[in-house]
């Protein structure tokens, strides 16, 4: 059983800002120099550029048309950071990072925190290290949306039940700021992407209160008065939004956006029950294979108040999103502190030898080849640099190498600690990897990977043949959000036909992005005025979203000199 240690002073603030301090060095490479990362991180960069032109912060928009998808907070957040900066009339992209990259090392601290209230520094600081080395924190940490943010604001909540269920094990009276603090964070996760929040904030004391037959601890959040601080948080922005929407936004945040993911899949992403839990091999790495072996004791301990209170904040958030049509990966990311808290609790009382291994023979097979299969990931990731850059770039780079042959021993080692039933050793040696690899692939490989980013080479060739001061900039076959904010907001995206169209109506002052493919059909549309049209460059390759591959030329009509 689980060694509970009830009354245990967590981490020390020295060690919390040390940690969150490692967390802050290690999301901090690649955010200048990776380009908007399509499609959700431009659109989320755009509207907030358009809201800083604006000064309307109440109605999102993306170009012409209203983004009336989730509540406007991470705009507000991203364009704070912006003006903050004094980045608000450039379109480069680190600002709008800025607030994923503060959010995502504070949820770092936040996990070793709740961890060693529950179970001690050591696991406290493991749950840390195996939540910050894993392959999603370190991709949304980097990316300008809303689930870094989200996050936070969940294990806030999370850090208000933690104290309370202390208190509760203590039989000391919860005090009040525990309560404002719980409320506050559901009101502001509410700004961020609306009633999502709510799945792990009210189910995890909800739901332990009806496996416990006893709601004391929901009871030490103040329920009955603590959801007006959050619905203060929430409301006004509502109303104004109701008023200049005339309730179009509810319509299509609410009825489109959130039960639309839930009935069928939106944007191709729809999939069957059992995707995050496949998926969680390669999200939750390099602690996926640590948490598979801790799991049967986890079970086994699931009547221990502790671990019982965890498993009320990770399986009915895991059970709702496995259930809705839509699924990705970070819809999950949520329950991935938990996760790493129940993990690092395990081992860290495990001892240096781990002696839990599964009983029977299918258990052992089963873990056998989930072991096997952590391995080819680690591999895979470390061979991921050199591999892309040859294969997208038709280069060998001796960094990327470099990088390759860093990561992969520690991988190596991790597996033969595995196989020495050293799982302790195996989790810092995997952590080690981890680090080493995301530092050396957002600072070596990234910046090589050219073919990839369209649109800041396209975004150079416009400025870099633009024939006005206002030049129009017409795209017919490349319509990612990156492009749209790399340009200002300043391009239309459209057919063939009425790219053709804007040209000829200014043909001065228009050009136009055009691929092979819809060439014919542009020189079809412009008629007599084919004669005219030259290409001012081209730029080619991957089109990583649809996986087209692309060669697009700049187009501009030779007008007459004047007499």
């Amino acid at each position: 059983m689980l060694n509970q240690k009830n009354g245990h002073q967590p981490l020390s603030l020295k060690a919390l800002l040390l940690l969150g301090l490692a967390a802050f060095l290690l999301f901090l490479p690649g955010r200048a120099v990776t380009p908007p990362f399509d499609r959700d991180e431009p659109r989320y960069m755009e509207a907030t550029a358009q809201m800083l032109e604006s000064h309307n912060f109440v109605d999102v928009r993306f170009q012409d048309k209203p983004r009336y998808l989730q509540p406007a907070g991470i705009y507000w957040l991203e364009a704070a950071a912006v003006s903050l900066t004094g980045m608000q009339h450039q379109r480069v992209v680190w600002p709008y990072r800025i607030p994923s990259l503060l959010a995502m090392s504070a949820a770092v601290v936040l996990t070793a925190l709740i961890g060693s209230m529950l179970f001690g520094a050591s696991a406290g600081l493991g749950a840390g290290l195996l939540f910050m080395a894993s392959v999603l924190v370190a991709a949304e940490s980097r990316m300008a949306t809303i689930d870094s943010c989200l996050l936070l604001t969940v294990l806030l909540a999370q850090l208000a039940l933690t104290g309370a269920l202390r208190d509760r094990q203590q039989s000391v009276a919860t005090p009040i700021k525990r309560a404002l603090l719980y409320w506050g964070a559901i009101g502001c996760g509410l700004m961020l992407k609306g009633p999502v929040i709510l799945i792990p904030s009210l189910a995890t004391p909800l739901v332990l209160g009806m496996l416990e037959r006893d709601f004391g601890l929901w009871h030490r959040m103040r329920p009955a008065w603590g959801w007006l601080l959050s619905t203060a948080i929430l409301v006004p922005w509502c109303v104004a939004i109701g008023v200049v929407s005339h309730g179009e936004f509810f319509r299509n945040a609410v009825g489109t956006n959130f039960l639309g993911k839930v009935a069928s899949g939106q944007q191709a992403h729809g999939l069957p029950p059992g995707y995050h839990l496949l998926v969680f091999l390669l999200a939750f790495w390099p602690g996926s294979f640590f948490a598979a072996c801790v799991a049967p004791l986890v079970w086994r301990a699931r009547k221990q108040e502790t671990v019982r209170y965890l498993l009320c904040w990770i399986i009915p958030h895991w059970v709702v999103f496995e259930a809705i049509a839509t699924k990705l990966p970070h819809y999950v990311l949520p329950t991935y502190p938990a996760i790493a808290i129940l993990t690092a609790a395990f081992l860290a009382q495990g001892g240096d030898v781990w002696r839990n291994w599964p009983a029977r023979v299918w258990g052992k097979v089963l873990l056998s080849i989930y072991a096997v299969a952590w391995a080819l990931v680690g591999i895979a990731l470390a061979v991921a640099g050199p591999t892309l850059v040859w294969v997208l770039e038709h280069q060998i780079s001796a960094a990327a190498i470099v990088l390759a042959l860093g990561v992969l021993p520690l991988v190596g080692l991790a597996t033969w600690y595995i196989s020495r039933a050293r799982l302790q050793q195996a989790a810092l040696s995997s952590v080690a990897a981890a680090v080493l690899l995301y530092v050396g692939l957002f600072t070596v490989v990234v910046p090589q990977l050219q073919s990839i980013w369209l649109a800041p080479r396209l975004t150079a060739l416009v400025q870099a043949h633009q024939p006005c001061a206002e030049s129009h900039v017409v795209s017919v076959s490349f319509s990612e959000p990156s492009l749209v904010f790399l340009l200002g907001g300043k391009v239309l995206l459209t057919g063939a036909e009425n790219a053709a169209a804007a040209v000829k109506a200014d043909a001065k002052c228009t050009v136009a992005l055009v691929d092979q493919r819809d060439t014919p059909a542009f020189m079809a549309a412009l008629g007599n005025k084919t004669e005219d049209a030259v290409s001012l460059g081209t730029v080619g390759g991957l089109n990583y979203s649809n996986g087209h591959h692309l060669l697009i030329s700049l187009y501009k009509l030779n007008t007459p000199p004047k007499q």
